[in-house]
Parts: structure tokens; C-alpha cells; sequence
């Protein structure tokens, strides 16, 4: 099994009995793939994109328990040190495990991205929110217009949410 899909297996694990977390992450993790190859990553950063995207949301269950909310500020509080953790186990070398767990960290900050890989993990996660949340068509724009910067990025939630 390559890489990928054993942190995609272990994923599942984590949030075992919880569909609506794994088909959140499943879903993140295709929209920051697809963007990022038509993006032409290079192949590491691509390998961190998607990486990040199957374990950005990582800090919800620490967050519920600590907190009883599932915030993006405790998200990114919590979510680093457990993806660590997870991440040990696999083929990651010690750079591409700190950019990951900074992406973790900082998916839920939408000042200042820095990086295509941040802002195609934000992309992704808000191609999901908009639909699991409901987004009314004035929140789409907004988001559009204040989140989206890559052209397949855009092109999708247009596609998906403005057409």
C-alpha cells in the first residue's frame, strides 16, 4: 500500500464509527489533489498537500474533548502534536512531518497563506464547507472572492456553487 493510503487507512481508524469526519477528509484530500496537479506541484510539495489534506481536521476529537467545540482555534491548537504522532510511523522525513503539522496548525487562518500548498489545503476545505455547511449564495461570494486564488480552485467552487 503506498503511502498515501495508509495515512488514509490510519485516518479511518482514528475516526472509526464517525462517517461525516471521514468523508469530510476523503473529500479534502480529492479536491487538494485534483487542484494540485492541475496547479503542477512539484512532486513533494504535492506529497504534503495531500498528506495535510487527509489529516487537517486531526484536532477535532482532542478539541471536543478538551473543549466541547470543535473550533478552528482549537483545531489548530490541538491537531499539530496528534498528527506528529501519527505521522512518525510512516516514510516522512522530519521537514515534510513540520510542514504538514504547520499546515494543521494554520488551516483554519486565512491571513497571510503562504504557499500553495496552504492555500490549496484552504481551498479544498472550503469546496467541502460551503456544500456540508450550507453557505448561502452571499457567503459563496465572499469566499470566492476573499479566499480563492488558484485557477482550478476557482474554476471547481464555481463550478459547484455559482453557476
Amino acid at each position: 500500500m503506498n503511502t498515501i493510503n495508509s495515512v488514509i487507512t490510519k485516518m479511518m481508524d482514528y475516526y472509526k464509527g464517525d462517517p461525516k469526519r471521514i468523508q469530510h477528509f476523503i473529500k479534502v484530500y480529492q479536491f487538494g489533489k485534483l487542484i494540485g496537479e492541475a496547479e503542477e506541484l512539484d512532486p513533494k510539495t504535492q506529497r504534503i498537500l495531500e498528506t495535510a489534506c487527509v489529516v487537517h481536521d486531526i484536532g477535532i476529537k482532542a478539541s471536543e474533548e478538551k473543549y466541547s467545540s470543535s473550533a478552528g482555534n482549537y483545531q489548530e491548537l490541538e491537531g499539530p502534536p496528534i498528527a506528529k504522532s501519527l505521522l512518525m510511523s510512516f516514510d516522512y522525513s522530519p521537514e515534510e512531518i513540520d510542514r504538514i503539522c504547520w499546515l494543521v496548525g494554520h488551516h483554519h487562518t486565512y491571513k497571510n497563506i503562504e504557499g500553495l500548498d496552504y492555500q490549496i489545503l484552504v481551498e479544498a476545505d472550503f469546496l467541502v464547507n460551503a456544500w456540508e455547511d450550507g453557505m448561502s449564495r452571499e457567503a459563496v461570494v465572499n469566499v470566492r472572492n476573499k479566499i480563492f486564488t488558484t485557477a482550478a480552485g476557482t474554476r471547481m467552487f464555481e463550478t459547484m456553487y455559482l453557476s
